[in-house]
């Protein structure tokens, strides 16, 4: 068998969570390999619609569900995820690390603190949190899940950070209480204690029999070493992060699907060359109902960006694309794409490193017709004929092939391609 991983090429919110569920339905385990509940994804199954932040996207299937070593994991969230599934009458069958560190009260005190000190300059945080307590896992500061399970170990560890932390909190005239902290956390690691296991040898005892299906959160576009930095993530989305974050070997992954919007979105600070300020970019966000299932924000939206694209496919190997909300350009005289950035005088294609050469980068367009009608389709030959010349487009220009197309919410909204 083997793993195959579905990962966002854009910045997030391309829709990840329903294709990696419509994958789910041929996997045997589905596995969150980095991130935190910064991250949100919405799946529609049997009419109604779930939510979730940390909880792999295959558990309103009944597969089994792995948080992996890379994640952050907030208990409280993790808790709430598990009971509102049991009251829709799922007993989710889930494996959290005992690696995986925890975000602690501290993390989003901080998290919030540091971003009101950079004003205008801030990134965007969804001030969970993330940020922190992946910092304090790289400074050799962290209290990962296992601890949890064991008064001494929680004791013995806190006992070492909490001075650390105590002079950071002062630096912002914040306190904690840590006996407080201790206890609560050790009843979050009672509720969870059934969970939390060593991921690493389960995963690797059943990859070779099994189909493990990886997805990431977030984008590769919000990478700590390939996006956008500083307007990033903390962790890793790109498909190499399956390898530190679920501790599985290169070798195993069998099959990369990148997953992009029809358009361009990002929440948050920081440069989107293709944006649109005016009609069209409200158009978008309507149509698309671009806001954020973690913190609610609207969602700044613009055509699509095929030189972040290539970028996006080519350092993630990406074997098929998945193209979402094809629908939402529905109504459309035109439509634009980006092949190219100008700047100046000059005209760049590829993807600058340097965020002062990306927020002076203007779009270069071509312009195909628009089209009407593909809302709900789901057999490729069915799609309006602009439609189809739009996929064929993207295609063409990425030298990758489209494998699925959404045009709706629902798991049904799907054309596979061939059929």
């Amino acid at each position: 068998m083997g793993g195959f991983a579905v990962v966002g090429l854009q910045w997030g919110d391309e829709g990840k969570g329903k294709i990696t569920d419509y994958f789910a339905e041929k996997a045997d385990c589905v596995v969150r390999y980095q991130g935190g509940n910064n991250a949100g994804h919405t799946i529609v199954a049997g009419g109604k619609e779930y939510k979730f932040h940390l909880m792999p996207s295959g558990v309103v299937q009944g597969k089994k569900v792995v948080i992996g070593n890379g994640v952050v994991v907030d208990p409280t969230v993790l808790i709430d995820e598990i009971e509102e599934l049991r009251s829709n009458g799922m007993e989710p069958d889930l494996m959290v690390s005992d690696r995986a560190h925890v975000i602690m009260p501290y993390h989003r005190m901080l998290d919030g603190a540091e971003e009101s000190l950079l004003g205008n300059k801030k990134v965007g945080t969804t001030k969970r949190g993330i940020g922190p307590c992946y910092s304090d896992k790289v400074a050799r500061h962290g209290i990962r899940m296992g601890d949890l399970l064991e008064r001494e170990a929680l004791a013995e560890k806190m006992e070492r950070i909490m001075p650390i932390q105590d002079k950071i909190l002062g630096i912002y005239d914040m306190k904690v209480d840590p006996e407080g902290i201790m206890e609560e956390y050790l009843s979050y690691g009672e509720r969870l204690r059934k969970y939390v296991d060593d991921t690493i040898y389960y995963l690797n005892s059943i990859i070779d029999e099994k189909a493990v299906l990886f997805e990431g959160a977030q984008g590769f576009l919000l990478d700590i070493d390939y996006g956008t930095y500083p307007y990033v993530t903390s962790s890793n989305p790109v498909a190499g992060g399956i390898c530190t974050g679920a501790g599985i070997s290169p070798k195993k992954i069998e099959k990369i699907v990148g997953v992009s919007k029809a358009y361009t979105t990002r929440v948050g600070m920081g440069p989107m060359p293709t944006e649109e300020k005016g009609e069209v970019g409200d158009y978008l966000a309507k149509r698309g109902h671009e806001f954020g299932t973690t913190t609610g924000r609207k969602r700044r939206c613009g055509w699509l960006d095929m030189v972040a694209l290539k970028y996006a496919c080519m350092v993630n190997g990406v074997d098929s694309i998945a193209i979402t909300k094809l629908d939402v350009l529905d109504g459309l005289e035109e439509v634009k794409v980006c092949v190219a950035y100008e700047y100046e005088g000059k005209t760049l294609d590829r993807f600058p490193s340097s965020i002062k050469i990306l927020e002076k980068c203007k779009p270069v367009y071509e312009t195909l017709d628009g089209w009407d009608g593909s809302k709900g389709v789901r057999d490729y030959t069915a799609l309006p004929p602009n439609a189809r010349k739009y996929v064929e487009y993207i295609s063409e220009k990425l030298g990758v092939e489209v494998e699925i197309i959404s045009t709706g919410p629902a798991r049904e909204d799907t054309i596979v391609a061939g059929s």
